[in-house]
């Protein structure tokens, strides 16, 4: 009998690579002459690791702020799409503040968006769902690699990772 190869696909970024994107910006943010004396600032959202916090005096700061977090981001190889910008920036005060989540997880409908693809181009493929990654499992070893090359090719509006090769 063949043995199973399988692996997991995963929504999912290193925390700790972005610690050091978000204390990179940080620490251009203070060096730059543009955001000297103003309210422009970087963090994560009341402590927590959930989203980034950014507080400018204008949008045109609140977006040169996120465009240097970004670059940061693509430095430390962590997907931009971990950035959900859904949410509108707030006005208080003479503050700006844009709260922005990240993504992490694939909810029941990415994943049923990725099962179909996989189902619908390489029937020898079987993908269950476990909660939120996708586990793919294969007897051949190019069928999978061909798998991961079709959702590499996907242009999905959340990261995906591969993990947990076997």
């Amino acid at each position: 009998m063949a043995k199973d190869l399988s692996f997991d696909i995963e929504s999912d970024f290193d925390i700790s690579e972005l610690d050091n994107a978000i204390d990179q910006a940080r620490r251009e943010l203070n060096q730059r002459y543009d955001f000297k004396g103003t309210s422009a600032a970087l963090d994560y959202i009341s402590g927590e690791r959930k989203g980034i916090k950014i507080t400018g005096d204008s949008q045109y700061q609140l977006d040169a702020i996120l465009d240097m977090f970004r670059q940061k981001l693509a430095k430390r190889g962590v997907s931009q799409k971990v950035i959900s910008p859904t949410s509108p920036a707030t006005q208080q005060g003479m503050v700006m503040i844009w709260e922005l989540l990240f993504q992490r997880g694939l909810d029941q409908e990415k994943s049923k968006k990725i099962t179909k693809l996989l189902r619908d181009t390489h029937p020898k493929v079987k993908a269950q769902i476990q909660h939120e990654t996708i586990r793919v499992t294969s007897t051949d070893k190019d069928e999978l690699q061909a798998v991961i090359a079709l959702i590499k090719k996907q242009d999905y509006d959340f990261p995906i990772e591969f993990t947990n090769y076997r």
